[in-house]
């Protein structure tokens, strides 16, 4: 089942006309008629607003061999029984050669490749733009990053979730609330601490 058909049915089941989707998207309606009519694909950010809308994961939008009938919710009963947190979306920007096990790149979801130009050791960086719904990759992330003198010093990744900007080094998850400069200031505190250059610590939020 394509995107595009995914789409439909998903508007559908949830009752939504094209315009009311259209708004929630911020975008218009006539867009909405060109993704249902698979003559334009929405954009990386558009579709992590179809998922959270749906209540799918982008695996379930993006891949035509699963169908959103497929999809189901499961209830757990009983006294003990904790409902799951929803999983997060996180997305950003990883480097390739930033982590010392290609396995975490599995977890991710690449939107785009670019090879950056870096100049010193390695010369070349392989920039991954990604999303990814595994609650636990910041954790998992922080296992596998670079911490080596003599292999450009600590690195770290970042990204965010929501309204959370993570900034993850080897062993060290660190995070702090967009727009509270505070909690910010706290963790460039921190990346000092580690090594990090003022100018790495202008990331994008």
């Amino acid at each position: 089942m394509k995107l595009s058909e995914k789409i439909v049915e998903l508007r559908k089941a949830n009752g939504m006309t094209q315009e009311e989707l259209a708004a929630i998207c911020n975008v218009s309606r006539q867009s909405i008629s060109k993704w249902e009519a698979d003559i334009a694909l929405p954009e990386t950010e558009k579709i992590l607003i179809l998922g959270e809308t749906f209540r799918v994961s982008l695996d379930v939008l993006l891949k035509d061999e699963l169908t959103v009938n497929a999809v189901k919710e499961v209830h757990h009963c009983g006294d003990n029984a904790v409902q799951e947190k929803k999983a997060e979306i996180y997305e950003g920007i990883l480097i390739k050669e930033s982590v010392t096990d290609d396995a975490v790149i599995d977890m991710l979801r690449v939107h785009k490749v670019e090879l950056w130009h870096a100049g010193g050791r390695p010369r070349y960086w392989t920039a991954l733009f990604f999303t990814c719904d595994r609650r636990d990759f910041p954790e998992r992330v922080a296992e596998v990053m670079v911490s080596d003198r003599n292999g450009g010093g600590n690195w770290f990744v970042d990204f965010k979730a929501g309204s959370e900007k993570y900034i993850v080094l080897r062993n060290k998850v660190l995070k702090y609330q967009i727009g509270n400069q505070e909690q910010k200031a706290s963790v460039c505190a921190e990346c000092r601490k580690l090594g990090i250059p003022e100018e790495q610590m202008n990331w994008p939020e």
